[in-house]
């Protein structure tokens, strides 16, 4: 799997471009700012975008999507519970055409995609595990978790989320929705949310 990181915006987002090694299409994960510079990058790539999957529903992870949508005809995925955010956390109505679900598999740019749902940060938080990777959102982050003191928020539903993740097994790349990529085992030895 290739992967291109392109921390965006004023909360340095992180946005992901990935894709096979022999695809002529990728996909995005959370394009939340500066969409004109995601789709430049897909173009300089010679690629054409296979879909958007989406971690969570707050603007700064779903602020490039509608533009994207306007110039792309690609499926949007997101976790239906999102829907139950207030629009000022989401930057207006979300814009998708899909929803994913626990454990469902996505076959994407060459991938394939397992679909987590770890709510906490929000409802609707999903993690996508991709072969020894895991795109977090902002369930979790180096030696950190997200928030849960927004609207949808749950520190219990959290606290649950991050012991699943911490006993996977085996060991993943983490790459979190903001901040540094990081490894799974040593989330599980410095993170004090993981223990």
């Amino acid at each position: 799997m290739n992967i291109l990181t392109l921390p965006l915006g004023s909360y340095q987002t992180n946005c992901y471009i990935a894709w096979a090694d022999n695809a002529d299409s990728c996909i995005v994960i959370d394009p939340g700012y500066e969409p004109e510079t995601v789709l430049s990058e897909v173009i300089r790539l010679g690629k054409t975008i296979d879909a958007i999957l989406l971690t969570h529903g707050h603007f700064d992870h779903v602020g490039g999507v509608r533009f994207l949508a306007e110039r792309v005809n690609c499926p949007i995925y997101i976790h239906s519970a999102e829907l139950s955010l207030p629009e000022s956390f989401t930057d207006g109505p979300l814009v998708y055409t899909q929803n994913y679900d626990e454990g469902d598999v996505l076959s994407l740019a060459g991938l394939s995609l397992k679909v987590i749902h770890t709510p906490g940060h929000t409802p609707g938080s999903v993690c996508l595990m991709c072969e020894d990777t895991m795109f977090s959102g902002d369930t979790l982050f180096m030696e950190s978790c997200g928030r849960t003191d927004f609207p949808g928020g749950d520190d219990t539903l959290m606290h649950k989320s991050l012991r699943r993740l911490a006993e996977l097994p085996g060991d993943y790349k983490v790459l979190p929705g903001h901040g540094p990529a990081t490894k799974v085992s040593e989330e599980r030895k410095y993170n004090p949310y993981l223990r």
